[in-house]
């Protein structure tokens, strides 16, 4: 005798939930807020050649890498939250690195990029931590 299986993709509940998600990621505020998070890691990842300290080696590919990082999460969270809604408290954790970065690598930061670092990294930490309040807001009972 064979027995058909459903797929849990298919499940009521999943399906719920990721209209859930589709409907918070889809929402101005969200889409706003990944889009300004994305500008800011292209900005993060430019920032050696615009403020002037790609000779610091160690900095330039710190923000290089730092940018990109924060570009390509931002990306994913705004096409697709509800498979990678578990990964955004990653974005307010690469905010505080960018703080302190200018300090950790040796030498003495120029100002651009302490300021650079700082500002940069202050934006991205506060619209990381309202990126993990989209995945707070759909997983709480009170947003049913």
């Amino acid at each position: 005798m064979a027995t058909a299986h459903a797929s849990i993709d298919q499940h009521p509940d999943i399906l719920a939930l990721r209209a859930n998600y589709d409907r918070a990621a889809e929402s101005m505020t969200a889409q706003g807020t990944f889009g300004f998070t994305f500008l800011t890691g292209l900005y993060v990842a430019v920032s050696p050649w615009f403020v002037g300290f790609e000779a610091f080696g160690r900095h330039a590919v710190n923000a290089l890498i730092v940018g990109i990082t924060v570009a390509v999460l931002a990306m994913c969270f705004g096409s697709a939250l509800d498979r990678t809604h578990g990964m955004t408290w990653t974005l307010p954790v690469l905010g505080v690195w960018l703080i302190i970065s200018p300090w950790l690598f040796g030498g003495s930061p120029t100002t651009g990029m302490m300021w650079s670092h700082v500002i940069a990294g202050a934006v991205v930490t506060v619209l990381g931590l309202y990126a993990v309040y989209f995945g707070m807001r759909v997983r709480s009972p009170e947003a049913h």
